[in-house]
């Protein structure tokens, strides 16, 4: 699930001019899609309607039944359903751009751009469409009497640039590391990721997308004992429960350290390094157990433009909180840590610096054992499949990484090893559990709705993952053996 889809439900709303989101910003995987109703198509404003009927648009019931309640803003509401449903498809976007040159209504043709052409515009690959529209879009930013919407269209012809450079110097960076040419590859990547200030999804200074050389936080020569836990920082009873659970194994067996799996703060990040959250959900919560935390991003972190910036410059006064990049790699006895920015990651299938990053540090390690953890799944039995990272990011483990740990969806799994890659999922550290929208998916080892954490173990010859629940039990184990 990307940042674009949380997004898209505030500016709905701001749009509108209401104060509360029509779709939910939950993170609650999405349930199956069905045809719109008669009584929806029916809200659907006219010289839009006849459109959205030929391209057979789908929508969820929960959306549709939200969308018939909302009986004073139907109109608009179903207008932004309908744009969102066109940018999926080809025939759509090519109709909302001829449309917004023809739309008389300035809140209208802000809508077209704001929910049909700008989430999907930096895709546009095709030279003569991006021409096309290129030239539109400066018509209106020019001469649109409204200045909100050429607001608007300034702000699409940015992501326009943005998608086409990047996608340039990538492209470019392929045929740089085929020639063998390494260091003008890199320096391509690093034109393609100076871009991504310009895509509007983040506010992070480029320093902090820029991991340090890899540490060590124990002795390489020793065991260790670590614990994990993801989607956990609602302030919730059960994210007590859990940090509970924790303190009380660190009291008969002490953790070298913790690893977050993000997801760290409910239900919109933080927005400063001294947020009055960090006390209530992290350190009152945390610090008691003793032991630092090697922390990762999650969507929700990402939802304040400077979240992921006080994330990490936060951990510059706290006695838990380790964050010195997006993305790094430590040793820990015989492990090798890599944390992913895995927001940034499923973005797009094209590579990317931090891609560039972890297949060079994977390639350069001599650990024993290689643990790759971030956010989002690359297979669950809740969300299934995610393609971007099955794309982009698996490949790079195959063969060369032992784990790949991650959270998101709020339960406990393992799912089935892959080319020497085993698959875990451990989201259940407080947010609300989620069911399995996939009861026969093909990839499940073990799947239990619950909350709960993960334990792991690793000496040379092997590493032990295990599941524990409310109650302190282990109700899962998984031996990898060397």
């Amino acid at each position: 699930m990307k940042l674009s889809k949380y997004i898209a439900a505030t500016l709905v709303c701001a749009a509108l001019g209401g104060s509360t989101p029509i779709w939910p910003q939950s993170d609650e995987p999405e349930p199956p899609k069905v045809a719109l109703s008669d009584q929806v198509l029916q809200l659907i404003p006219n010289g839009y309607r006849e459109e959205v009927e030929k391209l057979h648009l789908t929508a969820t019931k929960s959306d549709q039944r939200r969308l018939i309640r909302s009986s004073t803003i139907q109109p608009e509401a179903a207008l932004a359903l309908a744009l969102k449903g066109m940018s999926t498809k080809v025939e759509g976007f090519e109709f909302m751009v001829q449309h917004l040159q023809e739309e008389p209504s300035a809140q209208r043709r802000g809508m077209i751009l704001k929910f049909g052409i700008t989430p999907v515009i930096r895709h546009v690959r095709d030279k003569e469409q991006r021409e096309q529209l290129c030239a539109t879009l400066n018509r209106i930013a020019a001469e649109d009497a409204d200045a909100g919407v050429s607001s608007d269209a300034i702000d699409a012809l940015r992501r326009l640039e943005w998608g086409y450079l990047s996608g340039m110097a990538v492209t470019r960076a392929a045929k740089a590391k085929t020639a063998g040419d390494l260091k003008g590859a890199s320096l391509l990547l690093d034109d393609a990721d100076a871009w991504l200030g310009w895509d509007g999804q983040m506010n992070l200074a480029n320093f902090m997308r820029t991991p340090p050389p890899v540490f060590e936080v124990t002795s390489p020569n020793r065991s260790i004992h670590v614990v994990a836990l993801g989607d956990f920082g609602t302030g919730s009873t059960q994210q007590m429960k859990v940090a509970n659970v924790m303190k009380e194994l660190q009291a008969k067996q002490p953790f070298d350290f913790g690893l977050t799996l993000g997801d760290n703060f409910y239900p919109n990040g933080v927005s400063s390094p001294d947020d009055p959250q960090w006390k209530s959900k992290w350190e009152d919560v945390y610090n008691p157990v003793g032991i630092q935390f090697y922390a990762t991003l999650g969507n929700h972190d990402y939802m304040r433009p400077d979240g992921p910036a006080a994330e990490i410059i936060h951990a510059q006064t706290s006695r838990s909180w380790r964050m010195p990049a997006t993305h790094y790699t430590f040793i820990a006895g015989p492990v090798q840590f890599f944390a992913v920015d895995t927001i940034e990651l499923s973005d797009s299938v094209l590579p990317n610096k931090e891609l560039a990053w972890l297949d060079a540090e994977i390639a350069k390690s001599h650990a024993r054992w290689k643990v790759v953890y971030g956010h989002y799944q690359i297979y669950s039995a809740t969300r299934g499949d995610e393609r971007n990272l099955i794309d982009g990011l698996l490949p790079l483990l195959r063969n060369r990484v032992d784990v790949y740990l991650c959270g998101h969806d709020h339960n406990l799994q393992e799912l089935k090893p892959e080319d020497g890659v085993h698959f875990f999922v451990s989201g259940g550290g407080g947010a609300g559990v989620y069911p399995f929208r996939q009861p026969n998916y093909s990839h499940s080892a073990f799947k239990q709705e619950q909350y709960g954490l993960t334990v792991l173990d690793a000496n040379e010859s092997q590493l032990d993952m295990r599941f524990v629940d409310l109650d302190g039990k282990e109700i899962y184990s998984s031996v990898i053996h060397k």
